[in-house]
Protein backbone atom coordinates (compact mmCIF):
# COMPACT_ATOMS: atom_id res chain seq x y z
CA UNK A 1 0.00 0.00 0.00
CA UNK A 2 0.69 3.68 0.15
CA UNK A 3 0.79 5.39 3.42
CA UNK A 4 3.36 8.02 2.61
CA UNK A 5 4.35 10.35 0.25
CA UNK A 6 5.42 14.41 -0.55
CA UNK A 7 4.22 16.98 -2.46
CA UNK A 8 7.42 19.44 -1.88
CA UNK A 9 7.35 21.04 -5.62
CA UNK A 10 6.20 24.82 -5.34
CA UNK A 11 2.47 25.65 -6.05
CA UNK A 12 3.82 27.31 -9.68
CA UNK A 13 5.50 24.28 -10.61
CA UNK A 14 2.91 21.98 -10.46
CA UNK A 15 0.02 24.09 -11.67
CA UNK A 16 2.39 24.05 -14.94
CA UNK A 17 1.86 20.75 -14.74
CA UNK A 18 -1.76 19.89 -14.01
CA UNK A 19 -3.13 23.17 -15.68
CA UNK A 20 -5.88 23.56 -13.36
CA UNK A 21 -7.54 26.94 -13.35
CA UNK A 22 -6.64 28.23 -9.42
CA UNK A 23 -3.45 29.40 -8.67
CA UNK A 24 -3.08 28.00 -4.77
CA UNK A 25 -0.54 28.76 -2.25
CA UNK A 26 0.46 25.71 -0.33
CA UNK A 27 3.99 25.23 1.57
CA UNK A 28 6.20 22.35 0.84
CA UNK A 29 5.11 18.96 2.40
CA UNK A 30 7.52 16.30 2.51
CA UNK A 31 5.95 13.52 5.01
CA UNK A 32 2.07 13.24 4.10
CA UNK A 33 0.02 11.15 6.00
CA UNK A 34 -3.27 9.16 6.35
CA UNK A 35 -6.02 11.68 7.38
CA UNK A 36 -4.15 14.76 6.35
CA UNK A 37 -5.34 17.27 3.94
CA UNK A 38 -4.34 16.67 0.34
CA UNK A 39 -4.06 18.40 -3.18
CA UNK A 40 -5.72 16.62 -6.20
CA UNK A 41 -6.71 17.64 -10.04
CA UNK A 42 -10.31 17.11 -10.97
CA UNK A 43 -12.02 17.77 -14.14
CA UNK A 44 -15.38 19.68 -13.40
CA UNK A 45 -17.74 22.05 -15.25
CA UNK A 46 -15.34 22.02 -18.81
CA UNK A 47 -11.64 22.63 -17.41
CA UNK A 48 -9.44 21.22 -14.65
CA UNK A 49 -9.38 22.61 -11.28
CA UNK A 50 -7.36 22.14 -7.97
CA UNK A 51 -8.80 20.90 -4.78
CA UNK A 52 -8.26 19.56 -1.43
CA UNK A 53 -9.60 16.43 0.18
CA UNK A 54 -8.86 14.73 3.34
CA UNK A 55 -6.70 11.36 2.54
CA UNK A 56 -9.01 8.58 3.36
CA UNK A 57 -12.14 7.98 1.23
CA UNK A 58 -15.30 7.74 2.91
CA UNK A 59 -18.07 6.51 0.35
CA UNK A 60 -21.42 8.41 0.05
CA UNK A 61 -23.28 5.41 1.60
CA UNK A 62 -21.40 5.51 4.44
CA UNK A 63 -24.03 6.15 7.28
CA UNK A 64 -21.20 6.62 10.90
CA UNK A 65 -17.84 7.43 8.91
CA UNK A 66 -16.44 6.77 12.74
CA UNK A 67 -16.95 3.58 12.85
CA UNK A 68 -15.48 2.66 8.76
CA UNK A 69 -12.83 2.16 8.25
CA UNK A 70 -10.96 5.10 5.42
CA UNK A 71 -9.94 4.01 2.42
CA UNK A 72 -6.34 4.78 1.66
CA UNK A 73 -5.84 2.94 -1.16
CA UNK A 74 -7.80 1.18 -4.07
CA UNK A 75 -6.47 -1.58 -5.89
CA UNK A 76 -6.43 -0.83 -9.54
CA UNK A 77 -7.51 -4.51 -10.01
CA UNK A 78 -11.13 -3.93 -8.13
CA UNK A 79 -12.32 -0.95 -8.78
CA UNK A 80 -15.68 -1.88 -10.43
CA UNK A 81 -16.36 -4.43 -8.12
CA UNK A 82 -15.95 -3.04 -4.72
CA UNK A 83 -18.98 -1.30 -3.48
CA UNK A 84 -17.22 1.34 -2.16
CA UNK A 85 -14.91 2.25 -5.23
CA UNK A 86 -17.63 1.55 -7.94
CA UNK A 87 -19.38 4.97 -8.20
CA UNK A 88 -16.02 7.11 -7.84
CA UNK A 89 -14.13 5.22 -10.81
CA UNK A 90 -17.11 5.93 -13.41
CA UNK A 91 -17.42 9.21 -11.91
CA UNK A 92 -14.84 10.84 -9.36
CA UNK A 93 -11.49 9.94 -10.82
CA UNK A 94 -8.91 12.43 -9.67
CA UNK A 95 -4.87 13.24 -10.10
CA UNK A 96 -3.46 13.25 -6.79
CA UNK A 97 0.58 15.86 -7.62
CA UNK A 98 3.35 14.06 -5.59
CA UNK A 99 6.92 14.21 -5.39
CA UNK A 100 7.66 10.48 -4.15
CA UNK A 101 6.37 8.14 -2.29
CA UNK A 102 7.81 6.06 0.75
CA UNK A 103 7.18 2.42 1.72
CA UNK A 104 8.87 -0.58 4.39
CA UNK A 105 11.11 -3.09 3.56
CA UNK A 106 11.56 -6.08 6.70
CA UNK A 107 14.51 -6.72 7.74
CA UNK A 108 14.04 -9.47 10.14
CA UNK A 109 12.64 -7.65 13.08
CA UNK A 110 12.91 -4.30 12.04
CA UNK A 111 11.66 -2.24 9.00
CA UNK A 112 13.70 0.27 6.62
CA UNK A 113 11.94 2.85 4.71
CA UNK A 114 12.68 3.14 1.23
CA UNK A 115 12.02 7.05 -0.68
CA UNK A 116 11.06 6.30 -4.03
CA UNK A 117 10.70 8.76 -6.55
CA UNK A 118 12.10 9.66 -10.06
CA UNK A 119 15.78 9.60 -10.67
CA UNK A 120 15.28 13.12 -12.62
CA UNK A 121 13.59 14.64 -10.21
CA UNK A 122 10.43 15.60 -11.81
CA UNK A 123 6.17 15.31 -10.67
CA UNK A 124 4.41 12.44 -10.57
CA UNK A 125 0.44 12.43 -11.06
CA UNK A 126 -0.86 9.26 -8.79
CA UNK A 127 -3.99 8.32 -10.12
CA UNK A 128 -6.64 8.78 -7.47
CA UNK A 129 -10.75 8.58 -6.67
CA UNK A 130 -12.69 11.14 -4.52
CA UNK A 131 -15.87 11.42 -2.79
CA UNK A 132 -17.88 13.91 -0.78
CA UNK A 133 -19.64 12.62 2.25
CA UNK A 134 -22.73 14.46 3.67
CA UNK A 135 -22.88 14.16 7.10
CA UNK A 136 -25.95 13.42 8.28
CA UNK A 137 -26.17 16.82 10.50
CA UNK A 138 -24.89 18.98 7.66
CA UNK A 139 -21.83 20.01 5.84
CA UNK A 140 -19.98 18.17 3.27
CA UNK A 141 -16.26 16.56 3.70
CA UNK A 142 -14.18 15.31 0.25
CA UNK A 143 -12.18 12.69 1.24
CA UNK A 144 -9.55 10.42 -1.80
CA UNK A 145 -8.11 7.59 -2.15
CA UNK A 146 -4.82 6.25 -4.12
CA UNK A 147 -5.13 3.62 -6.40
CA UNK A 148 -2.36 1.26 -6.55
CA UNK A 149 -1.14 -1.78 -8.93
CA UNK A 150 1.51 -4.37 -8.23
CA UNK A 151 4.99 -2.81 -8.09
CA UNK A 152 7.11 -2.72 -10.89
CA UNK A 153 10.81 -4.79 -10.91
CA UNK A 154 12.14 -1.15 -9.68
CA UNK A 155 9.84 -1.33 -6.29
CA UNK A 156 9.38 -4.76 -5.85
CA UNK A 157 12.45 -5.75 -3.73
CA UNK A 158 10.82 -3.07 -1.47
CA UNK A 159 6.83 -3.84 -1.81
CA UNK A 160 4.67 -5.69 -3.58
CA UNK A 161 2.30 -2.27 -4.64
CA UNK A 162 2.65 1.07 -5.84
CA UNK A 163 0.85 4.14 -6.69
CA UNK A 164 -0.61 3.79 -10.25
CA UNK A 165 1.39 6.90 -12.25
CA UNK A 166 -0.65 8.91 -15.05
CA UNK A 167 1.92 9.89 -17.69
CA UNK A 168 0.73 14.19 -18.94
CA UNK A 169 -0.47 12.62 -22.13
CA UNK A 170 -3.15 10.66 -20.74
CA UNK A 171 -4.17 12.81 -18.28
CA UNK A 172 -7.26 13.89 -19.79
CA UNK A 173 -8.26 10.60 -20.73
CA UNK A 174 -7.97 9.50 -16.40
CA UNK A 175 -9.90 13.23 -15.66
CA UNK A 176 -12.51 12.96 -18.66
CA UNK A 177 -15.16 11.31 -16.26
CA UNK A 178 -18.04 12.26 -18.52
CA UNK A 179 -16.57 10.84 -21.73
CA UNK A 180 -13.82 8.24 -21.10
CA UNK A 181 -15.51 5.15 -20.10
CA UNK A 182 -14.36 3.64 -16.49
CA UNK A 183 -13.24 0.35 -18.10
CA UNK A 184 -11.24 2.05 -20.88
CA UNK A 185 -9.49 4.64 -18.10
CA UNK A 186 -8.71 1.65 -15.73
CA UNK A 187 -6.19 0.58 -18.90
CA UNK A 188 -4.18 2.83 -18.16
CA UNK A 189 -3.33 2.25 -14.26
CA UNK A 190 -0.28 0.04 -15.08
CA UNK A 191 3.25 -0.51 -13.33
CA UNK A 192 5.59 2.38 -14.55
CA UNK A 193 8.45 1.84 -16.28
CA UNK A 194 11.26 0.10 -14.73
CA UNK A 195 13.65 3.03 -15.24
CA UNK A 196 11.33 6.32 -13.92
CA UNK A 197 12.02 5.65 -10.09
CA UNK A 198 14.98 4.84 -7.95
CA UNK A 199 14.64 3.55 -4.48
CA UNK A 200 16.87 5.25 -1.24
CA UNK A 201 16.87 4.35 1.87
CA UNK A 202 16.01 6.53 4.37
CA UNK A 203 15.85 6.81 8.11
CA UNK A 204 12.92 5.80 10.27
CA UNK A 205 12.35 9.49 11.34
CA UNK A 206 10.23 8.73 8.94
CA UNK A 207 7.87 6.67 10.70
CA UNK A 208 6.77 9.59 12.96
CA UNK A 209 4.25 12.35 11.46
CA UNK A 210 5.84 14.73 12.88
CA UNK A 211 8.99 14.99 11.10
CA UNK A 212 8.27 16.97 8.08
CA UNK A 213 11.70 18.27 6.46
CA UNK A 214 14.04 17.53 3.59
CA UNK A 215 16.43 15.79 5.45
CA UNK A 216 13.73 12.59 5.38
CA UNK A 217 14.98 11.95 1.85
CA UNK A 218 19.07 11.33 3.06
CA UNK A 219 20.13 7.96 2.55
CA UNK A 220 20.33 6.01 5.63
CA UNK A 221 20.70 2.18 6.03
CA UNK A 222 19.13 0.55 9.08
CA UNK A 223 21.69 -1.72 10.63
CA UNK A 224 20.25 -4.85 10.59
CA UNK A 225 21.60 -7.27 14.02
CA UNK A 226 23.27 -10.77 13.61
CA UNK A 227 20.72 -13.55 14.17
CA UNK A 228 21.63 -15.00 17.29
CA UNK A 229 23.98 -18.23 17.91
CA UNK A 230 22.78 -21.11 19.04
CA UNK A 231 24.55 -23.46 20.97
CA UNK A 232 25.41 -27.06 19.23
CA UNK A 233 22.60 -29.75 19.82
CA UNK A 234 23.95 -32.26 22.65
CA UNK A 235 24.19 -36.13 20.81
CA UNK A 236 21.45 -38.08 21.83
CA UNK A 237 22.65 -40.95 23.67
CA UNK A 238 23.01 -44.16 21.98
CA UNK A 239 19.59 -46.87 22.74
CA UNK A 240 20.62 -50.55 24.59
CA UNK A 241 19.42 -53.47 23.35
CA UNK A 242 18.89 -56.94 24.95
CA UNK A 243 22.16 -57.84 25.98
CA UNK A 244 23.63 -54.69 26.03
CA UNK A 245 24.90 -54.41 22.66
CA UNK A 246 24.49 -51.44 20.68
CA UNK A 247 22.69 -50.50 17.92
CA UNK A 248 25.54 -48.64 16.31
CA UNK A 249 27.60 -51.44 17.33
CA UNK A 250 28.64 -52.58 13.48
CA UNK A 251 26.50 -55.53 13.90
CA UNK A 252 22.63 -56.16 12.88
CA UNK A 253 20.01 -56.89 14.86
CA UNK A 254 17.50 -59.04 14.13
CA UNK A 255 14.46 -57.55 16.58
Amino acid sequence: MCGRYSLSASPEEVKALFDYIEQPNFPPRYNIAPTQPIALVKHENGGRHFGLARWGLVPSWVKDPASFTLLLNARAETLEEKPSFRAAVRHRRCLIPANGFYEWQRKGAAKQPYWIAPADGHLLAFAGLWETYSHPDGGDIDTAAVITVESNMTVKPVHHRMPAIIAPEHFDDWLSNGTIMARDAIKLLQPADDGLLITTPVSTRVNSVANDDPSLWEREVIPVPPEPVKPPAKPKPQKRVAGGSSRNNGQLDLF
